[in-house]
């Protein structure tokens, strides 16, 4: 059951330019540009890892990864302050020598004056956060890894059911919208529709999110476009999700074997990670959305260490077991209505 998302093309972002960070980060990490140059357009951030240059400044640039964003904590400027001028213009010569995307002090330490002037000679921008340094590298880091992480993009309908992620897949015009829909309409919350952006954070974590485009629009043949958010309020969306089942919707064939007893779970991989399928067959009456409920309830059961499957078929097993044992006494017959001898309603 692996191959149903085999030829989804994976993309990376390879780079992105300062000014976006910039942008993105100036008022949820309270940046401030403190160099006196406008950013360069061309400067571009290729890692998602920081850097602190501490063995840089000190002279040891062997290992200099001069290509991340350089974080200036105490220790940094400290040393800096620490040298006398001629030694510490030599020292930023020497680092700013490397082509560094940008800058960031932290804890709102304030720069000497020498790596300022050098900085905005180099086109390169130093940027302020009050933020302490490890709180702000943790913070950037996050920001980072989300836009270096790797994608893919998926035609189908992802919804929050009861906190477990479920991803509709299927034909075009198969129903997933109306599902999302209905799912909707019983209490639950859309993550996307139509397009759905996967993106692996971890090495076993998939978030899955709308674009910033279509966001929380649907498509309903026959109706049109709809907003979720303005017709269902806010409790009605999410921004993003753990991707955790996949149910791929396809049409009733007869001639087709399904899983009737759940005790061999179908999984799929999408970047390198593992996620249950279930492949579901519909047909007119059937009322999907109430078996998306479900699929949803027995996966938590499943994650809290309760399998229904396995559960019955222990009691089936043991059953037959007794039933063995019994036969001999009574030509193999058994009446087993002990529930019901003394039920007269």
């Amino acid at each position: 059951m692996g191959d149903r998302f085999k030829d989804i093309k994976e993309f990376k972002k390879e780079f992105i330019t300062v000014d976006f960070f910039y942008n993105q980060c100036k008022s949820r990490f309270k940046l401030q540009k403190i160099s006196n140059k406008k950013i360069d357009p061309k400067k571009v951030i290729t890692e998602k890892n920081l850097h602190r240059p501490g063995l840089a400044l000190a002279g040891y640039v062997d290992l200099f990864t001069h290509t991340r964003v350089q974080i200036f904590g105490n220790t940094e400027l400290n040393y800096l302050k620490y040298l006398n001028k001629k030694d510490r213009i030599t020292t930023l010569k020497r680092f700013f020598s490397f082509e560094v995307p940008c800058i960031i002090v932290t804890n709102s330490n304030k720069p000497p004056a020498e790596l300022l002037k050098l900085a905005d000679e180099k086109n390169i921008s130093v940027f302020c956060t009050p933020f302490l340094t490890t709180m702000f590298v943790n913070y950037i880091g996050d920001f980072l890894d989300d836009q270096f992480a790797e994608q893919v993009v998926i035609h189908g309908s992802f919804v929050d059911v009861y906190g477990v992620g479920l991803l509709f897949c299927g034909k075009s015009g198969i129903g997933k919208s109306e599902i999302a829909l209905d799912l909707v309409e019983r209490g639950h919350r859309l993550v996307a529709d139509d397009i759905v952006l996967i993106s692996k954070k971890v090495e076993s974590v998939l978030m899955g999110s709308g674009t910033s485009l279509v966001k929380h629009f649907m498509e309903i043949r026959g109706l049109g476009i709809i907003d979720i958010k303005q017709i269902f309020g806010i409790r009605s969306i999410r921004y993003q999700k753990r991707v955790e089942v996949i149910v791929e919707l396809e049409d009733w064939d007869r001639n087709k074997s399904y899983d009737r007893t759940g005790l061999d779970s179908n999984t799929t991989n999408i970047l390198g990670v593992e996620l249950e399928i279930i492949n579901l067959p519909i047909f007119p009456g059937k009322n999907i959305t109430v078996i998306a409920e479900v699929i949803a309830l027995n996966y938590l059961c499943k994650h809290y260490g309760y399998n229904a499957a396995k559960v019955f078929e222990k009691q089936l097993d043991a059953k037959i077991k007794s039933n063995l044992k019994t036969s001999k006494f009574n030509n193999g017959y058994s009446r087993n209505t002990e529930y019901f001898e003394h039920d007269f309603e």
